[in-house]
């Protein structure tokens, strides 16, 4: 796909938002608000919250206007029990529960959507970069087997990146920000609501060096939608995105340069990561009176070149379908839904000259991959006596994946799988304020052709099935606001980097058995109406279980604990935030726990003023003593054993930056 092909569809998005948008409406059904909208407001977010017993949270935009918010990492940094580290630019490891702890590239165990549609391949596969943290108006978390709502069937869970709308965000915005490393970003947006509708549009851009050489990074993209108010009960939203992305890909580092030289980058043969996308899709939702009925259809177009070993040159369309019903009548509550993915990829490798295809030289691989992933599921909602409701639910998941090699050898590779998770709570609220819950539910991750299709013939990895047990509270009280999970996840089959045998050239094979438990705490104190203490901290316990080769080893990449606090001086129209990275012990690099990596500590300040009404000036500074420790791995199975050059598997935390900008609504 072209740029040209972008603009093409970005001109078609725009003879959409000349139709004229939707109203929000409600009613009220046995006492039970049913909201009815194509869209979603953070008050919607928060009621399906408010009915999930177990770990989810809502990421407000608020919460990280204040700062240059490039990558999840920075929308996501006080979401309880999320990891996010940076490796570069807007790569980030992104793990919940140490979902794909073995992946050091792209993602693996989570379901991210844009406005509830997954922008993971149909092989569930996917590249963070295609969300835009400058666009979003709030993000919602759903940890575990609490995305059953969203379809997602993983260990990880679901990460949800939800737009503004015209009613939500109306009139003119513009931002403007940039700093260290030749960093600029710019934001336009607009919003317009009327009786019949409304429709919202923004287009943003983004460039900067990085802060390692071979780091260097632009993009323009363009995300709205557009609703229209059908009747009293039935209105339409139809969203679009396009995003053009080139990546310069820095690669990792020996120990020493991480700690050293952390600017170092590797230039051999020019490695990159350039994307171009268009996503559009329709969302349809019609009022039922005691419940609501909705659904619609979804198509995304995406070109990746990708020059690392070989250059990866593929071509992927994904298109879907998905449904849900949802029902409040008295005690009993309903959900049930669907969502289907199919995807054709044309999977292209060429030797790599100079980041280029090797001029008239045939493909060193060609092949078509095809995959489908359905996702059904169902939950029901009992409320006993006041205060008190008990859930039972469950996703049946259906997968197929095909590759059909042509060069350099004819070889046809297929796998289909199912399986079916349940899903049993209890959610206890002693008051409006308070909730306790606890559940136990099962997991199933399926292969992507990342693992399968690692050579020519299919790899035989097995799903990876977790079953994990959680209690915890969130509330408020006084001048605490908190949410807190304890988990204990029991897997059988995660995909490692695994050797099983000399003979087959593969790194990802399923483990026995192994072990992930952990803490998560999100803690807000309300010290008075001037100063505010924000802090997060996880506890990760991951191991194996009594394995043949590394017997109850640690599983590296995470660290055992990790913390992170601001503490807020001021109020709206000033304010100063001070703020902390702790890890005290670094985590292990590799399964046989020959190597561990050292622990750091990482400051930061933040200041914003509001110069005017609708105007505000922000700084943001970054690891201000310039500390150098490595802040991402990627995971070997035993590091004693590599030679010198193969132990570059380490990536520096960012090094010491200062940016600012200035945000402004009309």
């Amino acid at each position: 796909m072209s740029f040209s092909a972008l603009s093409r569809g970005a001109s078609l998005c725009a003879l959409a938002f000349a139709l004229s948008p939707v109203i929000a409406h409600a009613d009220e059904a046995d006492g039970t608000s049913i909201i009815v909208t194509a869209s979603q407001t953070i008050e919607d977010a928060a009621t399906q919250i408010a009915r999930t017993p177990g770990g989810v949270d809502i990421v407000s935009a608020d919460d990280f206007r204040g700062k240059l918010a490039v990558s999840l990492r920075d929308t996501l940094a006080f979401s309880p029990g999320v990891y996010t580290q940076p490796r570069f630019g807007q790569e980030v490891r992104l793990s919940i529960r140490g979902s794909g702890i073995s992946r050091g590239f792209h993602m693996r165990g989570l379901t991210l959507l844009q406005d509830g549609i997954p922008i993971n391949l149909a092989d569930d596969n996917g590249d963070f970069q295609e969300l835009d943290p400058q666009v979003f108006q709030h993000i919602e978390v759903y940890r575990g087997g609490n995305a059953l709502r969203l379809g997602g069937s993983t260990l990880g869970g679901a990460i949800n990146a939800v737009t503004p709308t015209g009613r939500t965000a109306p009139g003119l915005g513009l931002s403007i920000d940039g700093g260290a490393f030749d960093t600029i970003r710019a934001k336009v947006e607009g919003g317009y609501a009327d009786e019949r509708g409304d429709a919202w549009a923004a287009i943003t851009a983004d460039r900067s060096d990085g802060d390692r050489d071979h780091g260097r990074r632009k993009s323009l993209r363009f995300n709205g939608n557009v609703g229209l108010r059908l009747s009293d009960r039935l209105e339409t939203r139809f969203y679009a995105s396009a995003q053009s992305i080139r990546q310069e890909l820095p690669g990792a580092l020996t120990e020493a340069d991480a700690l050293n030289n952390p600017k170092k980058g590797n230039f051999s043969g020019d490695q990159a990561r350039d994307i171009d996308s268009i996503r559009l899709q329709n969302r349809t939702v019609l009022d039922l009176g005691k419940g609501q009925l909705s659904g619609g259809v979804f198509l995304n177009l995406k070109h990746l070149f990708h020059p690392i070993f070989q250059v990866i040159d593929q071509t992927s369309t994904d298109y879907g379908v998905f449904g849900r019903y949802d029902m409040q009548a008295g005690p009993l509550g309903l959900t049930i839904g669907t969502t289907a993915r199919f995807g054709e990829v044309q999977s292209r490798r060429f030797v790599n000259v100079n980041g280029d295809r090797q001029p008239g030289r045939a493909p060193a691989m060609l092949a078509e991959q095809r995959a489908h992933t359905i996702n059904s599921y169902g939950e029901i909602r009992y409320a006993p006596v006041d205060r008190l409701t008990l859930i039972a639910g469950g996703i049946y998941t259906d997968a197929h994946r095909v590759q059909e090699q042509s060069v350099p050898a004819s070889v046809r590779g297929q796998v289909d799988y199912d399986a079916f998770a349940p899903k049993f709570g209890l959610l206890f609220e002693p008051s409006s304020a308070v909730q306790f819950y606890v559940n136990y539910s099962r997991s199933v991750e399926m292969p992507g052709f990342g693992e399968v299709a690692q050579v020519a013939a299919f790899v035989p990895v097995r799903p990876q099935k977790v079953w994990t047990a959680e209690i915890g509270t969130r509330g408020h009280a006084g001048i605490a606001t908190w949410d807190i999970s304890l988990y204990r996840a029991d897997l059988k089959g995660e995909m490692l980097q695994y050797s099983v045998s000399a003979d087959i050239p593969a790194a990802t094979f399923n483990a026995g058995r192994t072990r992930h438990q952990g803490v998560e705490v999100g803690l807000d104190l309300d010290l008075a109406p001037w100063l505010r203490l924000r802090s997060v901290y996880q506890y990760s316990d991951f191991r194996f279980r009594d394995d043949s080769e590394y017997g109850d080893n640690r599983l590296p990449v995470i660290p055992r604990h990790m913390t992170r606090a601001q503490l807020r001086i001021g109020d709206d129209a000033l304010s100063v935030t001070p703020s902390v990275e702790w890890v005290p012990q670094g985590a292990w690099v590799d399964y046989a726990n020959t190597k561990r990596v050292g622990g750091y500590a990482l400051l930061g300040l933040a200041a914003q003023a509001e110069v005017r009404k609708g105007v505000t000036l922000f700084v943001d500074a970054r690891n201000l003593t310039n500390e150098k420790a490595v802040g991402d791995i990627s995971a070997v199975v035993n590091y004693a054993a590599l030679t010198p050059a193969a132990r570059a598997i380490f990536y520096p935390v960012e090094r010491r930056a200062v940016y600012g900008g200035v945000r402004a609504r009309f």
